[in-house]
């Protein structure tokens, strides 16, 4: 082993952006401005970690030292991370406790891997950094107090409640997993129930709901009208974006291996859905013309193809394509944006259609009912959604037809002409109209 250690240089260390070893079961793991020194060993058949202290505070040939320290003690056969609980004297403590900032890091780096995109790591290390790291920061992670939590939180409480909310979930989480590795003591004082709950309004109380803006269902045809006109990729996505009413994040992500075209179906997997279920979306003849436009660059996965290479296009690319035909918040045309048309579709779907409400919120993707509900519906309706969503497409194309009921629609019925929207008017059923639930998106 001696001859595979101290791998690394000074350099390394300060430019990393990954976790790198140096050898003797020594790692770096950056994140973002943060760097934690950690040994790494199997005691008792399982992988452990044991913090050495952080870069630069620590600096690399400190955590050499530590390092050969513990790896001494293993072979002796003794658990390092056992001997720290047993020997640490109070006064060496602040040595060897991360900060704030750093066990965030060591967090973020354990469970980036369980969350369901690398969006969801990102969001976190933003939050915390505009609104945790400014007071907690710097501040050992067992000095961290009830006061320090509440100046992050109160100034951003009643105004950005939501906001709030998720750090102050964020941070106990984050000092939960530090006392777990025994970094600090137990109680938590960012933890809401019977602690910050008594301290500050109940989120309930202050935040207000906030709808997307969102384009009134009477004028989206004339908006398509105008975004047809476009050539973009962009424009093309936020087209694609209305005639199927997915999230943005859906739409951006969209790959070629999800696209069935003989089958007209696009099969978003779980791990890309906000309520981390598969889900299928029938394409209309509209979405259809669309998708099988687009030209497939070669070794480049994404139905939309961002500027750079193997990747997808950036959420602002559709707000961009709002602005430029002069909608958006503050807008000359009007308030809306991407994610509002799935309010549109919503109040289309409620106020002009005779669908009933599961199938409309089926189509959103939205959970639907209790568990014992869940439960006894174990299908999808796709039958049923895919005559929804053509006749939303008819709709946006200007043909207003929305009289057709798919509960009394035979299954398997012949699809409608591909080259004639005008044709939709014959194919009709008789049933009730399902009020709108007021639902959001």
């Amino acid at each position: 082993m001696a001859r595979n250690i101290h791998r690394l240089t000074d350099r390394q260390v300060k430019n990393a952006t990954q976790p790198i070893g140096d050898g003797g079961n020594l790692w770096l793991y950056p994140e973002g401005q943060a760097r934690l020194w950690v040994f790494r060993y199997s005691s008792a058949g399982k992988q452990r970690e044991m913090g050495l202290g952080g870069y630069p505070a620590v600096t690399l040939a400190e955590a050499r030292q530590r390092a050969a320290e513990a790896r001494e003690l293993r072979r002796q056969g003794i658990d390092p991370l056992e001997h720290r609980a047993q020997a640490l004297a109070p006064e060496t403590a602040p040595e060897v406790v991360p900060t704030f900032t750093q066990a965030a890091a060591a967090f973020i780096r354990l469970n980036r891997h369980g969350w369901n995109n690398r969006k969801h790591a990102r969001q976190w290390t933003a939050t915390l950094k505009t609104y945790a790291r400014p007071i907690l920061g710097n501040r050992p992670v067992d000095k961290v107090t009830t006061e320090h939590i509440l100046t992050v939180l109160k100034p951003i409480w009643t105004t950005k409640t939501e906001t709030a909310k998720r750090v102050q979930g964020r941070i106990e989480n984050i000092l939960d997993f530090a006392a777990a590795r025994q970094w600090r003591d137990p109680a938590n004082p960012a933890r809401w129930r019977g602690h910050l709950d008594k301290l500050l309004p109940k989120p309930t109380k202050v935040k207000t709901v906030r709808q997307q803006p969102a384009l009134p269902y009477q004028d989206v045809a004339a908006f398509l009208v105008q975004l047809r006109r476009l050539t973009s990729v962009s424009a093309r996505a936020l087209e694609i974006l209305i005639l199927t009413a997915c999230r943005t994040g859906e739409v951006l992500g969209a790959q070629w291996t999800e696209i069935d075209l003989a089958a007209r179906v696009w099969t978003i997997p779980a791990v890309r859905m906000k309520g981390n279920r598969e889900h299928r979306v029938p394409l209309s003849d509209a979405a259809m013309a669309v998708i099988e436009t687009l030209p497939r660059i070669v070794n480049h996965p994404y139905v939309f193809p961002g500027a750079k290479h193997g990747r997808p296009l950036s959420n602002m690319a559709l707000l961009q394509v709002m602005r430029g035909l002069g909608y958006g918040v503050g807008g000359t045309r009007g308030d809306a944006v991407p994610h509002g048309f799935r309010s549109s579709f919503r109040d289309w779907a409620g106020e002009v259609s005779s669908f009933p409400n599961h199938v409309c919120e089926m189509a959103l993707a939205h959970v639907i009912g209790n568990k014992a509900e869940k439960a006894y519906r174990r299908g999808d309706l796709f039958d049923k959604r895919r005559a929804m969503m053509q006749q939303w497409a008819d709709w946006c194309a200007g043909s207003g037809v929305t009289d057709a009921e798919p509960e009394t629609c035979a299954v398997g019925a012949p699809e409608r002409s591909r080259t004639s929207v005008s044709t939709a008017s014959s194919i009709r059923c008789i049933g009730t109209v399902a009020a709108n639930d007021g639902m959001g998106p």
